[in-house]
């Protein structure tokens, strides 16, 4: 890299980093910034926070697939001087249209502008628009520059950091909404785009709307559910065939048959002369599979800390629901328990039931699930918290004597898209003992481990 691309460089990542510490302009770096981006043929517009990303990509749509995977690493020798500064130019227009959200009241129209540009940051760092956003505590944001000279960090090693901090910003903006005023707007509320945060304040809000503004509620929850819903159904169509059942003499039509084992068993009969084979035996493939009655008690913490796992369990509850011959229970609580089993094949239904918030007892949720276990083989509990509780030992040995019962006992740390959440060590050594460790809250995970109990 030339002396002046260098320069170039420094002088729109300066820029950047002065926008984000300061919501006053510094008119020398704007200055030269906008000479940096006419100059590489780059439209003005990216210097400007208040452009959104996809209107800059709809007016010159070339740039589209320069966003795409932007932040990921690249060979040394794959981008000169030139191509570092164009890179910088649109690192930077990501970063401050995501990271500079200004302060005092937020609108619709904002709030949907923040998510498609975060959901541009996320394609930058080659993540799906929403991947990241699963979880809000964590770690906070980086600075995009390297330190004399050096080449801008990999922004994409530093997802786990990323990921929260997207979270955090997105619950602080919808916060700043005066949400029930623009829920009584049907304009305003169509211009909702539905986040867990989003969800969230509704469902913690619910009781307090009425009318057009419940019924806008409502409709964003349910998309929200349906959007997840096809998702997890996706993973778990995928994740839940049982096994082969060879138990069961395979069924002798036509769409079973094993041409190629066929084949082979009946080489012996081949016929030289008349370049004939001759067949004593059929082949057929088994396609039964195992469907042993199967019981799934979900306990999942409705407390503050736990909202995402709330909002996952019980749409991942419905899907299994659905599944034949499994018996599906969900109780959710903080410091009560409430036995959602009646609606849980609707997790819309299922959600504004629930009463997030408050502190957390996990003896009064122990309480329901307990009778439920009617044959421990065929039950399984999984237990979804971060197991900070009031009486922690009590509710420790009743999980203990859940597991010594036979039934498997599955402690998951939380649910949701990006798998972190906070656990307590105490909790976490016990169950290591126990031989039950707390499973990562990364919902496949999960699903990985229901699959193992429900087919094996």
């Amino acid at each position: 890299m030339t002396q002046t691309q260098e320069n170039r460089r420094q002088v729109l990542y300066w820029r950047l980093l002065a926008r984000l510490f300061d919501q006053e302009e510094q008119a020398s770096l704007e200055s030269a910034g906008l000479a940096v981006v006419e100059d590489i043929g780059l439209p003005p517009a990216l210097l400007d926070p208040q452009v959104a990303v996809d209107s800059i990509v709809q007016r010159h749509p070339e740039l589209a697939a320069e966003f795409d995977g932007l932040m990921l690493p690249a060979a040394q020798d794959e981008r000169d001087g030139a191509a570092e500064v164009r890179r910088a130019a649109l690192v930077s227009k990501v970063l401050l249209n995501v990271f500079n959200t200004g302060t005092g009241t937020v609108s619709a129209g904002q709030l949907s502008r923040w998510q498609a540009d975060a959901g541009w940051l996320e394609r930058a760092l080659g993540c799906k628009p929403g991947e990241l956003r699963g979880n809000r505590s964590g770690g906070r944001g980086v600075s995009p520059t390297g330190t004399g000279g050096a080449p801008a960090p990999d922004l994409s090693t530093l997802l786990p950091e990323i990921g929260p901090e997207l979270g955090a910003l997105e619950g602080d903006l919808v916060k700043r909404m005066h949400l029930r005023e623009v829920l009584a707007d049907p304009v305003l509320a169509a211009r909702l785009t539905p986040s867990m945060s989003l969800i969230e304040q509704l469902l913690r809000d619910k009781d307090n709307l009425s009318g057009v503004a419940l019924a806008n509620a409502k409709a964003l929850i349910r998309r929200f559910v349906d959007e997840v819903a096809e998702v997890l159904r996706t993973q778990v169509r995928k994740a839940t065939v049982g096994a082969l059942d060879r138990s069961v003499p395979p069924k002798r039509v036509f769409r079973n048959l094993d041409l190629d084992r066929t084949i082979w068993k009946n080489l012996t009969n081949w016929s030289p002369e008349e370049e004939r084979l001759y067949v004593d035996r059929l082949y057929y493939r088994h396609t039964a599979r195992k469907t042993t009655p199967q019981r799934l008690i979900a306990v999942v913490d409705q407390s503050g800390s736990m909202v995402d796992s709330m909002v996952n369990c019980t749409i991942l509850a419905s899907i299994f629901a659905g599944l034949p011959r499994v018996d599906v229970h969900l109780i959710a609580y903080d410091t009560q328990a409430l036995d959602l089993t009646p609606w849980v094949a609707d997790p819309f239904e299922t959600l504004l039931r629930t009463n997030l918030g408050g502190g957390t007892d996990g003896t009064v949720a122990m309480t329901l699930a307990q009778p439920k276990i009617a044959e421990p083989r065929n039950t399984v509990v999984v237990w979804i918290s971060d197991f900070y509780e009031w009486h922690g030992e009590q509710l420790f040995e009743s999980m203990a004597a859940i597991h010594r019962s036979g039934a498997k006992f599955i402690p998951v740390g939380s649910v949701t898209s990006s798998g972190r959440g906070s656990v307590n060590p105490w909790f976490r050594e016990r169950f290591k003992d126990l031989g039950t460790p707390v499973i990562s809250g990364h919902i496949n995970k999960l699903v990985h481990e229901l699959k193992t109990f429900l087919t094996s």
